[in-house]
């Protein structure tokens, strides 16, 4: 396991002890997200790479760089290690020398988020705890009611009444006690959290709890992995809360502390127009603590977010790796569904087809360049929002059954 050194905010800098503070900096409030660190110097001199090979093909192979101790439990369902395609008809596409697809919508419950699911249901059962809760657009709810199922925890989930049913229905079904909130995600969000102080559950909320970060960040020690640890000069990513960027960052910005990797990607963060935020913060140079909420409206209600709970992180991955926030209308995000499926097979829900919509835009303001490896991360399984699919695409054709009916269909289409 790794010994955390400290927990540190994001914003004013201030230490912290693992077990001084639940959640974020008091000094600073919520905006103040912590970074779990530990100590790198002596990691590198007791952890090889070339180890990994004979670990297990799961987040899990990295324990050694998570926040566990030796002999806690786990999830048993299998989390990470998804597949990292090389995707040649993609490259071509977007005019760049080569192209991956990242698919993480492999996972259990069909998202990147159970990856930040198991991380804290394993916290949880260390710390003998009895309820969860957290609150999500979707993809976060179904993968800790997935997750807490798997070893029998109680949770409890705060979803917007709008969030597709295909998503609600998921949480249902994993037995989770599921409140429909008749509001947005961010009031859903506050609430959350005002609950689980109430009622002392554990709260899962992207960016109040860091432990969400540990789990995502295992995403880019694959990809560096999975890569031959020869990285992607850029990596393009979907954001919302800005939870996922930042877990993307700290995962290469760690094997680069350890010397695994010899440089960390430029990340491109990808927001719909109706919920773009961080792309004007970062237009604007605007510090993450003097964001405010605004109206978030877009059929990527994975990447919905009124004010970016992980907004620090978020800022500083693109920041730090001179990367770059791109908007991206919802025509366009729906037009990428069957684009990127016929590109490469992977499909993709709205929110996780964004990252090809963005990766276009890129290209054509240069921003990607076209001698540059560029890995697009796939965040979420299309069938978690089957209307928007249907929407992207024409109908099928009728036909009567019989040969020829078929055969002048078929010239006629």
């Amino acid at each position: 396991m790794a010994t955390i050194k400290e927990l540190r905010c994001t914003v004013c800098g201030r230490s912290y002890q693992p077990d001084e503070v639940p959640y974020f900096c008091p000094a600073c409030g919520q905006v103040g997200t912590l970074d779990v660190l530990y100590d790198y110097e002596l990691l590198s001199t007791q952890l090889e790479r070339d180890a990994l090979r004979n670990q297990q093909q799961s987040m899990w192979r990295y324990r050694a760089l998570l926040p566990l101790d030796a002999g806690s439990v786990v999830p048993p369902l299998r989390v990470g290690f998804t597949p990292l395609y090389d995707a040649g008809r993609l490259a071509t596409a977007l005019g760049v020398r080569q192209a991956w697809v990242k698919d993480d919508g492999q996972n259990p419950t069909a998202s990147l988020k159970d990856r930040a699911s198991a991380m804290v249901v394993a916290r949880a059962l260390e710390q003998g705890v009895q309820v969860v809760s957290t609150a999500s657009t979707g993809n976060a709810a179904a993968a800790l009611a997935g997750v807490g199922a798997s070893v029998g925890l109680n949770i409890v989930i705060f979803v917007p009444a709008t969030a597709p049913e295909a998503k609600i229905a998921q949480l249902l079904v994993y037995g989770a006690k599921v409140l429909l909130v008749e509001a947005s995600y961010d009031v859903a969000f506050d609430l959350c959290y005002d609950m689980c102080v109430t009622e002392d559950w554990y709260c899962r909320n992207t960016g109040i709890n860091p432990f969400t970060t540990e789990g995502k960040k295992t995403v880019a020690y694959e990809m560096a992995e999975q890569s031959g640890w020869d990285v992607p000069d850029v990596v393009v990513v979907s954001v919302g809360d800005g939870s996922i960027i930042g877990g993307v960052h700290k995962g290469f910005w760690e094997l680069f502390q350890l010397g695994w990797i010899q440089r960390i990607p430029r990340l491109i963060g990808v927001q719909a127009v109706g919920s773009s935020p961080l792309v004007r913060a970062w237009q604007d140079h605007t510090k993450p603590e003097e964001m405010h909420p605004v109206q978030a409206q877009t059929i990527a209600d994975s990447i919905s977010a009124g004010l970016p709970r992980d907004r620090v992180k978020a800022l500083r991955a693109v920041r730090e790796t001179n990367g770059a926030f791109i908007a991206v209308p919802d025509s366009e995000i729906l037009a990428a569904i069957p684009q990127l499926a016929r590109l490469t097979g992977v499909f993709a829900e709205p929110a996780a087809a964004a990252v090809f919509a963005g990766a276009q835009r890129a290209v054509q303001s240069n921003l990607i360049q076209p001698e540059e490896r560029v890995a697009l991360l796939v965040t979420g399984n299309g069938l978690k929002d089957i209307k928007s699919a249907q929407q992207s695409v024409s109908q099928g054709i009728r036909v009567q059954p019989d040969l020829s009916a078929v055969q002048r269909a078929l010239q006629d289409g």
